[in-house]
């Protein structure tokens, strides 16, 4: 397996990463590419989309400038604080309840709608429907939380329509932060068949409809995606604020916790170091480990990349932090099977056609083992070169010890409280 001289990523990584002559991948290209841009005039140009829509609103009559999809984590506090505070702008909050949240999650959007003083339209899932859904999705794709993004990629353009507010405005475009997917000059926006190809796996709600997953028409009614017609009547429009914003995602989570009392976590965490973010529902840690079932890598590979490409971290602390935590078995994964009325069994089972054998093999007595590791790659030749300038803003320094975790202290700060890893629906 190749991986990239700067950062942790895998070529097997997802969506579809490249590397270049020098060994490095397109996610640590597009960051780099980030010091290029005229953010001054990317911001003057949000402002100016922004106002544009405002006036549309008031001479429609309309409350709303635009749509927010918010979970209540610290970027829908960044997004919601920017727009409001910024920009003067009066979002409608729009949340799909997937019934997986975590008491922190909910307290974290509570907080987030009084702050803002926005109003908030938040859909549930019925949990009967779930289930089914996240039973046969796995199977087909093993992703137990299909519903979650197929719902928040909808749900927004659902209530677009229906309350004419076309302009949706999101925080950071993730694969082209992670992968470098879209470059900063593409200036991409939200597309059906983005949300299609990769958010939904490649499914449209009808898909999920036959005998072998019990999903009725019912059920799929809260992912089905307007028309056309429908999207070009009120001339719908999705941007990306990370198109616009120099994206820092713990230098925003750490505004939000001084300027609007965001709660990051207060203990250590299964599969990660990082205490501020994918912390709004238990759904994280079980979808995420199930990218590791498949392709070897895991959400601390995402994390500690991010941090190398900040130079708040060296890639040889990077691999320390993926060989303590991206294997291991996340405590919600119980919770799940439960929720689902599956065994452990039938869990890997399911996974076990997906696993990538580039990176997996199976041994005779039937477990299965990774075939390679970044750890493997710690002194490739173009490392060295590929290396970027460390900042003073250390990931594991004192003044960050609320915001990242760090295993590897003898005498961490965090105590590891016990919490409720069961799903809240409401």
């Amino acid at each position: 397996m190749r991986y990239c001289a700067r950062c942790l990523y895998p070529e097997n990584a997802k969506p579809a990463i490249i590397f270049d002559d020098e060994g490095v991948c397109s996610g640590c290209r597009y960051h780099e590419s980030r010091e290029g841009i005229n953010w001054r005039e990317r911001e003057k140009k949000l402002s100016e989309i922004l106002e544009e829509y405002k006036k549309k609103a008031r001479k429609k009559s309309n409350p709303y400038d635009c749509i927010v999809p918010v979970s209540g984590g610290k970027d829908s506090h960044y997004q919601v604080w920017l727009l409001k505070e910024v920009y003067g702008m009066n979002p409608l909050l729009v949340t799909f309840n997937h019934g997986f949240n975590s008491y922190l999650g909910l307290e974290n959007l509570r907080n987030l709608v009084n702050k803002s003083g926005c109003d908030l339209l938040r859909f549930t899932a019925n949990p009967h429907s779930v289930k089914k859904v996240s039973r046969y999705m796995l199977k087909k794709v093993g992703d137990l939380t299909w519903h979650y993004h197929a719902g928040i990629r909808t749900l927004p353009f659902q209530v677009a329509v229906k309350y004419k507010i076309p302009l949706i405005v999101w925080g950071e475009h993730g694969f082209a932060e992670l992968t470098g997917m879209f470059t900063l000059d593409d200036m991409v926006e939200f597309t059906k068949w983005t949300r299609q190809e990769h958010d939904m796996r490649g499914f449209e709600p009808e898909d999920l409809i036959n005998k072998e997953s019990g999903v009725t028409g019912q059920d799929i009614v809260p992912y089905i995606y307007p028309t056309d017609e429908e999207i070009e009547r009120i001339n719908a429009k999705g941007i990306y604020l990370s198109n616009f914003v120099y994206w820092n995602a713990k230098d925003q989570a750490d505004l939000m916790i001084k300027k609007w009392g965001f709660k990051q976590m207060d203990r250590p965490r299964d599969r990660t170091f990082v205490l501020y973010a994918k912390i709004d529902d238990h759904a994280n840690d079980v979808h995420d480990f199930l990218k590791y079932l498949k392709f070897g890598y895991g959400r601390t590979t995402d994390d500690a990349s991010m941090e190398i490409r900040h130079g708040r971290m060296t890639r040889e602390e990077g691999i320390k932090l993926v060989n303590k935590y991206d294997h291991v078995v996340p405590r919600t994964l119980n919770t799940y099977l439960r929720f689902l009325g599956i065994s452990e069994k039938e869990f890997y089972d399911a996974v076990e056609p997906m696993r990538d054998l580039n990176i997996w093999q199976k041994n005779p007595d039937g477990t299965w083992e990774t075939t390679d590791s970044v750890a493997n790659h710690l002194n490739d030749p173009e490392v060295e070169n590929a290396r970027v300038r460390q900042v003073n803003d250390r990931t594991f320094s004192k003044r960050n010890e609320y915001l990242y975790y760090n295993p590897f202290k003898k005498k961490a700060r965090i105590k590891n409280k016990s919490a409720s890893e069961e799903f809240i629906i409401l």
